[in-house]
């Protein structure tokens, strides 16, 4: 028997929670009596509904994951293994699969709330300790739960995040433009994203003609209220806030160029999305970017705004480069693809 700790119905969308229901959903094609387990507080019904999800226990978020999964586990007649998609996992259970995608929490837990840091730092390690493997999302990461939680390499299995059909076949009627010219974004407002830099940069292009979209979740508890200020300060900034799938890829089929600047990423799937609507990409030649993107996208020095804003211009005036990296970028997305991925994640879950 095979129980999914599916707590990540109950969390908002970031690139974790993608990955866990994009696997998800496989696996239940791959082996359809997997279960799902989930807290009462879903919000993401439509996908429970998908996975057939039981709702139990009284408790949520952490102590859902501590005390109402583990019991409802042990009360099988065979103690089943649990497969845990998205960074966390009970403390005190076995066997278990655990992912965990990145440890910037380690490296710069000043990204994060004191809170969050805190907890992470005490029950990550410990997870990544009982579990019987660990899975991550790219061979950066893997480097660093070795170096950062002292995991033996050979305990740890590297499964790829990919992208969403519905950006590998985007929807031409949904296809709009109300910016004009635009560059564009799509993360969560959280330090880790380089936001401060990105503006300076924009502002540094000095370019009337272009806007900068930004879609990425208004209300992360890890926004800073600088950044905030700052977006709210310029007017040729455009913060759209979380938007669906159909009307993002419009946005990605119709920018200019597409900005990752994150200073520290385990995988990084907008880069992806990007390239699959034809989008020219500049990123961070940081963590794991040169390892998603390879050949198919422009990088620069997250932490240097001249370098930054000169490859935008490169990038938004050079009509070879531009065509050179959209082409690359159609073959590099086909590299990734979810249907391996969750075909790897069972093979794990066999040998466990």
């Amino acid at each position: 028997m095979i129980v999914v700790n599916a707590r990540f119905l109950t969390q908002q969308t970031t690139g974790v929670q993608r990955y866990a229901a994009e696997i998800a959903r496989r696996l239940k094609e791959l082996v359809p009596d997997t279960v799902f387990v989930s807290p009462h507080d879903t919000f993401h019904n439509e996908l429970a509904d998908e996975l057939n999800a039981e709702r139990i226990g009284r408790f949520t978020g952490h102590l859902w994951e501590q005390f109402s999964l583990p019991r409802f586990l042990r009360r099988q007649r065979v103690r089943p293994l649990l497969a845990n998609l998205a960074n966390t996992a009970p403390l005190y259970y076995r066997p278990k699969i655990v992912t965990i995608h990145d440890v910037a929490f380690m490296e710069n837990p000043e990204w994060f709330s004191r809170r969050f840091a805190r907890f992470y730092r005490y029950v990550i390690p410990r997870i990544a300790k009982s579990a019987d493997k660990v899975v991550t999302v790219s061979e950066f990461s893997k480097r660093e739960i070795i170096r950062l939680l002292h995991v033996p390499h050979e305990k740890i299995i590297v499964i790829n995040d990919a992208v969403c059909d519905c950006f590998l076949q985007p929807d031409s009627s949904s296809r709009h433009n109300e910016y004009g010219d635009y560059i564009l974004t799509v993360s969560s407002l959280n330090p880790r994203k380089n936001f401060k830099r990105m503006l300076q940069a924009f502002e540094e292009l000095n370019r009337h003609d272009i806007k900068l979209v930004i879609v990425g979740s208004e209300n992360s508890h890890l926004a800073s209220g600088e950044i905030i200020t700052l977006l709210q300060s310029r007017d040729r900034v455009i913060f759209t806030g979380f938007i669906p799938n159909k009307e993002l890829a419009a946005l990605y089929s119709g920018a200019k160029v597409f900005l990752y600047l994150s200073l520290y990423e385990g995988f990084g799937i907008p880069p992806l999305e990007a390239m699959a609507c034809g989008c020219p990409c500049l990123v961070s030649n940081t963590s794991s970017l040169s390892e998603v993107c390879g050949d198919a996208a422009l990088y620069c020095d997250p932490y240097d705004v001249t370098d930054i804003a000169a490859k935008m211009k490169s990038l938004l005036d050079d009509e070879d480069l531009r065509s050179q990296l959209i082409a690359r970028g159609s073959a590099r997305v086909q590299e990734f693809s979810w249907d391996k991925s969750a075909q790897a994640l069972l093979d794990v879950i066999k040998s466990v």
